[in-house]
């Protein structure tokens, strides 16, 4: 097939365009403008368009698929559709791209494309990952039929993931906007992508996936099923071990209880494929993901930390890592820069965000990063994180050892000590680096 991705540049669409030039099709795309994501694309044999024009579609394309940031003015879309040649959206692409492989599906609010990552290194598979594994330096990786993939329950998307193993972290109720607030239906969603699934590995203790009540999985549950849990710097990677089950130990790269719930998740389903030697020996590739507890910069007094954690629950789970990491390396300070990520989100979860910056000495707050088209909500930020008499900055500039925070157009403060947080799934990780 002759295949055309709009808005290829993107993490999730971009490792759906390479998996597919790797299966045998003839790929080409388009996006806003040029990007690492899309030179990397042109590396490997991929034509990448931009800016977007409708002179980009051809006659003998047999399928165009489209992002969710695509809207129906698109140039390129409405040339497709004039022509007649068939358009999906990702989410209805996903059948064609997985349709006929065995899928380890991994889901969840919070710490999917982590455990999807961790999984992907133990089994060695080919992989769709929302994020850019630090083991093999893509969010996509070609080996063979054997799939590990992000499956996304914002669009209902994961639906239509075809799993073999569906694998949940938890199921926190998250873009409730897509589900018009009606729990039932968000839960229902959760409910038939477990049940999709041939083998099934859920987390137990979630209280949301027990409100599911699936008889049929295997279980894991952290507070018993995990022991021995200790923390550790090994050539200044943070790791954490701990004892799963009977099964013995494990290491893992990362800090936190959190990595040791994703892990024992990745290691119970890859249990399906591989003997558990070889799962001890393969998590140790997993090297962590970009943009989630990404160390960009350190020295003795001064660590600069890449997170993507955009919603409440996620900062703290990435505070508590920022505090293990302090109590190893003694740097004292801790320093948050929060981007908020869209107006619905911070709106929504606003009593979330106000608790879950409290480990932090100061809390700077950039202005919200928004996509086109979404509706204004008044926030009062100043009012509402008084308790941490935060600092506005316009933006942020990085160099070798330092952080400075402008606003107006003026530097308003160097921070060249201490341990600096950026959260956020906006522009931030460019900020930062």
């Amino acid at each position: 097939m002759k295949v055309h991705f709009i808005g290829i540049g993107g993490i999730g669409l971009s490792a759906l365009a390479r998996f597919l030039n790797y299966d045998g099709h003839e790929v080409s795309g388009s996006d806003m403008k040029s990007s690492p994501i899309t030179l990397e694309l042109e590396k490997e044999g991929i034509k990448v368009s931009s800016p977007q024009d409708a002179k980009n579609i051809s006659e003998d394309f047999d399928l165009v698929i489209y992002s969710a940031a695509v809207t129906d003015e698109n140039p390129e879309l409405i040339e497709a559709r004039l022509k007649q040649i068939r358009t999906l959206s990702r989410k209805e692409a996903l059948p064609i791209v997985l349709g006929d492989k065995k899928n380890f599906c991994v889901a969840g609010a919070h710490g999917k494309s982590t455990t999807t990552a961790i999984l992907a290194s133990i089994m060695q598979s080919s992989t769709l990952i929302g994020a850019i594994s630090k083991d093999f330096g893509s969010n996509f990786r070609y080996v063979n039929d054997l799939v590990c993939f992000e499956a996304d329950e914002s669009d209902a998307s994961f639906l239509l993931s075809n799993p073999y193993c569906s694998i949940v972290t938890n199921a926190e109720p998250e873009h409730m906007e897509y589900y018009h607030y009606d729990y039932e239906k968000f839960y229902e969603a959760y409910r038939k992508f477990i049940e999709l699934g041939t083998k099934r590995v859920l987390n137990g203790e979630d209280e949301h996936i027990q409100k599911l009540d699936i008889k049929d999985a295997d279980f894991l549950y952290p507070s018993c099923d995990i022991k021995n849990l200790s923390y550790l710097l090994k050539d200044g990677e943070p790791c954490t071990k701990f004892d799963l089950k009977d099964l013995g130990s494990f290491e893992v790269w990362g800090f936190g209880y959190h990595i040791a719930v994703d892990a024992s998740l990745a290691i119970l389903a890859a249990l399906n494929e591989l003997d558990i030697e070889t799962i001890r020996k393969n998590i140790t590739y997993y090297k962590g993901i970009k943009k989630r507890f990404d160390l960009v910069q350190k020295n003795e007094n001064f660590a600069l930390i890449d997170d993507y954690a955009h919603h409440p629950t996620e900062i703290e789970a990435t505070m508590k890592s920022v505090e293990l990491y302090d109590n190893l390396t003694n740097i004292n300070k801790r320093v948050v820069i929060w981007q908020p990520h869209k107006y619905s989100r911070t709106n929504d979860n606003l009593e979330g965000f106000k608790r879950c910056f409290r480990r932090c000495d100061e809390l700077i707050i950039l202005p919200i990063w928004t996509i086109p088209g979404e509706q204004v909500i008044e926030i009062d930020f100043k009012k509402e994180f008084a308790q941490y008499n935060p600092i506005f900055a316009d933006k942020l500039k990085t160099s070798k050892g330092k952080v400075e925070l402008i606003k107006d157009g003026k530097i308003i403060k160097t921070i060249d000590s201490g341990i600096i947080l950026g959260v956020g799934a906006g522009d931030i990780t460019y900020q930062l680096r």
